[in-house]
């Protein structure tokens, strides 16, 4: 409406123009275009390309129809230039119309669905997401798919299924391995101990299963034998073990675990990142208990580790786990805050923390009356 209206206004003005001119003679006329040809000469050599506005292609437009062919093919404004300028008022045209009711987008819960199963699975391309999401109740398209991933910067299958990451790879198998190791104590008398411990590194669950100053094969190998008892049915899941290769470590310490289908598996040597969750229980242990305490002797070592083992496996925090501890239920009702109470491990050393569940209204159970 406004461009209308400024069209009107300019038509008017030209007009007005071409009236003024009539009173004027024809000489004061040709003196004018000569001066004006001159100025266009001069501007011509100063400007390659002018910059016109939609005013002056309007009135050169519609001027060039009445310019003899001689005269148009000199103008600043050529036959191809008029067709350009009409094609680009056809698509502005085209653009100010209402635009026509198409398919609705994706909701956004669809959109981060779609983002989601992309990051967390790296070897899914479109058509694999397509089937993924039409098992959850979701029909999109394969096309919608590729344009929510390439908009998201996205790739589809970035990794192919026969490449893994070390990460990936040893998390699919965390389930299956054991990692076990010797860690060393100072006592206060300054005499050495000796805490060997097997990991289950899928779970984190540490088992401490002895404590001597003087560690031998035999003494290993029958701590090997107690740990497979102690597992009972669960001894047939674990497929490999971890170990450094110590001289305690001897050929009938591996037949124990080879006798349950468990392969030993030794580091190389002096790589001690090879055996990485076992030493990072060991920095813990230090950190958070025997760097803390004055050990006597070995029989005070085994009651504070075995002590700080079960509290290392129900009432502590993993950040691997998602800050739970292997022992704790995955489900856990939330109670109020006043029912949460503080539980001292090692003399206040360390604190773990429990909710109590209010008790129930007791019942006294009623006797049946007998039959008179």
């Amino acid at each position: 409406m406004i461009v209308g209206l400024r069209l009107l206004c300019l038509i008017f003005c030209r007009l007005l123009g071409c009236l003024l001119l009539l009173g004027r003679s024809a000489a004061a006329k040709n003196a004018e275009i000569l001066a004006l040809r001159h100025e266009a000469a001069v501007l011509r050599r100063q400007v390659e390309r002018p910059r016109l506005s939609w005013v002056d292609r309007a009135v050169l437009s519609a001027l060039a129809q009445y310019l003899p062919p001689a005269l148009r093919r000199h103008r600043l404004v050529t036959p191809g230039t008029l067709l350009t300028w009409h094609r680009r008022l056809v698509r502005w045209k085209w653009r100010q119309a209402p635009a026509r009711p198409g398919r609705p987008p994706l909701p956004e819960g669809t959109v981060a669905l779609i983002q989601r199963l992309a990051r967390e699975n790296p070897t899914w391309g479109y058509v694999r997401i397509q089937g993924e999401l039409r098992r959850l109740g979701h029909r999109v398209a394969a096309a919608t798919i590729r344009r929510v991933l390439r908009r998201s910067g996205l790739p589809p299958a970035p990794q192919p299924a026969s490449q893994q990451t070390w990460r990936t790879f040893l998390q699919a198998q965390a389930h299956t391995l054991l990692a076990c190791d010797f860690m060393h104590v100072e006592t206060v008398f300054l005499r050495r101990l000796y805490v060997f411990f097997v990991m289950e590194i899928a779970t984190r669950r540490v088992h401490v299963l002895g404590v001597t100053a003087h560690p031998t094969g035999a003494w290993v190998t029958q701590l090997a034998r107690n740990l497979l008892m102690d597992l009972e049915e669960r001894a047939g899941c674990f497929r490999f073990l971890i170990r450094d290769r110590d001289s305690k470590f001897t050929a009938a310490f591996d037949a124990v675990f080879a006798g349950n289908g468990t392969a030993v598996i030794p580091t190389p040597p002096q790589s001690p990142r090879s055996n990485a969750f076992a030493e990072r229980w060991m920095r813990t242990a230090r950190a958070e208990c025997t760097d803390r305490l004055l050990i006597t002797g070995e029989r005070h070592l085994r009651t504070v580790l075995d002590q700080y083992a079960e509290h290392y496996n129900a009432g502590r925090a993993h950040r691997s786990l998602g800050l739970r501890a292997p022992d704790d239920d995955p489900h856990i009702i939330p109670l109020p805050a006043g029912t949460v109470r503080r539980r001292q491990v090692l003399g206040g050393l360390l604190n773990e923390y429990h909710t109590t569940s209010p008790r129930l209204p007791h019942h006294p159970q009623q006797r049946p009356s007998s039959a008179a």
